[in-house]
């Protein structure tokens, strides 16, 4: 529930933009309203409450069944995974999202490109195939593999999918559509979700995806969408144009500069862009290097082994006496 300054309340003083997409203009920014102006009833909220509920139900059923689930999972889907999710999109933050250019720039770095990350690190497909009956296991693993998941799963698809997306609907008039229209506005909040998802998943490499690629190929494609957030944010920041069109201007904020707020939306995504894709090159170079050395354990002791038997196949070849030779 909106808390609006008696400047607003006045039909006279709403602009026809605001009453059009059925909202009200939101008091001044600041951090307190982040609090204050959450809402919990919105189907984003109760998705983010069933998914929590599934993971740590799964959870639980690996513990009864005396399996181990590493705590860093759980702690990945639920804390920055979900509840990043949770804190731009039902936070007092989503008032804003049709107000201000930069807390949308907010949100679409943390539903595209950060909130996926830690989704993925949860590993919720791989909790699924361990804890579902046989016959859901099987028609998961069935939706996993069929073709148009590995269609949208194949590291290039996602990652063109990943860099067209913002530009489609930046310097289209999607956008200005969106700011018009609630439920628009929402779907464009699941599709940065789903696009964020297709693209680091396969990427980040714990869940049984096909058409994962080599880690040097994983981190090429990362280093590639450097300059892609860098050109977007940098383009906002230096145009002419608002985007959005009149929409903005047409709120008639007395607190904020559309203007201002659009070169700190693009500064934004240039600066949050580079450093998750700088991040996630550490983060791949990382797993790269553990699984050359797993690699290089899993050869050392294949190694030994056959050693061991080269070893016991001369003692026995000695041990056993030559005929005709004397006792």
């Amino acid at each position: 529930m909106l808390h609006v300054d008696p400047i607003f309340t006045a039909t006279s003083a709403v602009p026809s933009a605001v009453l059009a997409a059925g909202a009200e203009v939101p008091p001044p920014f600041t951090i307190g309203r982040v609090f204050t102006e959450t809402r919990l009833d919105s189907w984003l909220a109760l998705g983010l409450v069933l998914a929590a509920g599934l993971y740590l139900y799964g959870v639980h059923r690996l513990r009864l069944r005396g399996d181990r689930w590493p705590v860093v999972r759980t702690v990945c889907f639920i804390g920055p995974g979900l509840g990043g999710i949770a804190a731009v999109a039902v936070s007092g933050l989503h008032a804003y999202d049709t107000a201000l250019l930069s807390v949308h720039m907010v949100q679409h770095m943390v539903l595209s490109m950060i909130s996926p990350i830690f989704l993925a690190l949860g590993a919720p497909v791989t909790l699924a195939l361990r804890t579902l009956p046989v016959r859901p296991r099987k028609r998961l693993v069935a939706i996993v593999h069929s073709r148009i998941a590995r269609i949208y799963s194949f590291p290039l698809v996602a990652f063109t999918i990943f860099v067209v997306n913002p530009f489609a609907l930046y310097f289209t008039d999607l956008y200005r559509y969106t700011l018009g229209h609630a439920w628009a506005h929402e779907l464009v909040h699941a599709h940065f979700i789903m696009t964020g998802c297709v693209f680091f998943w396969p990427l980040l490499g714990l869940d049984p995806l096909p058409g994962r690629w080599p880690y040097p190929g994983r981190a090429l494609l990362m280093m590639l969408s450097v300059p892609f957030h860098t050109v977007l944010g940098l383009t906002i920041m230096q145009s002419s144009t608002l985007f959005g069109g009149d929409w903005y201007p047409s709120l008639g904020l007395s607190w904020s500069n559309p203007w201002d707020d659009q070169v700190v939306a693009g500064g934004i995504l240039w600066a949050g862009g580079e450093f998750v894709s700088v991040t996630m090159i550490a983060v791949l170079v990382v797993q790269w290097v553990k699984q050359s050395e797993r690699e290089a354990r899993r050869l050392d002791r294949e190694l030994d082994r056959q050693e061991a038997r080269e070893r016991a196949a001369e003692a026995a070849g000695a041990a056993t006496p030559t005929p005709g030779a004397p006792a």
